[in-house]
């Protein structure tokens, strides 16, 4: 009898061969390739829907890591942080366009930089992809709206 990894290994790799909604727990959260992009604060022009980008991480954000510092408890810690599910991948608009989510959404395979193709967790930022070192301030760090102004990106980090 073959071993469920192993056979997994042998087979193409879950990303390709999964919908969103089949992936297990354990997959999900191995998709996510750690870039921090989704907690950075973004700007919607309430005219035209444009989308700002800006250098300003979640109060939860780890900047060492790139991950969230409370991932268990984001969603109650935190009010406006959005968790990700099958419907919300395919329904935000500010998802970053190398998001592992969204690119499997889309049927497209993961870049190389990815950690479930090159095997390490540092090549997403070794790459330049992620927000490491990038980040001006937390969001709890801004008192006024118009502080948010000061950190806006030219386009998606």
């Amino acid at each position: 009898m073959v071993a469920e990894d192993q056979t997994e290994a042998m087979s193409d790799p879950f990303w390709k061969t999964k919908s969103l909604e089949e992936l297990s727990p354990k997959q999900w959260e191995e998709l996510c390739d750690g870039c921090g992009k989704c907690c950075l604060a973004k700007l919607e022009e309430e005219d035209s829907g444009e989308l700002h980008w800006t250098s300003i991480a979640c109060r939860l954000f780890d900047q060492r890591t790139c991950r969230c510092a409370d991932y268990a408890n984001r969603l109650r810690a935190v009010p406006d942080c959005v968790g990700l599910t099958p419907e919300t991948v395919r329904s935000i608009t500010w998802l970053p366009s190398t998001c592992a989510y969204r690119l499997v959404a889309e049927g497209k395979d993961l870049f190389w930089w990815h950690h479930l193709v090159s095997g390490s967790r540092e090549t997403v930022h070794e790459a330049g992809i992620s927000i490491r070192g990038r980040v001006t301030a937390l969001e709890d760090e801004m008192e006024e709206v118009e502080d948010y102004f000061d950190h806006v990106l030219e386009g998606e980090p």
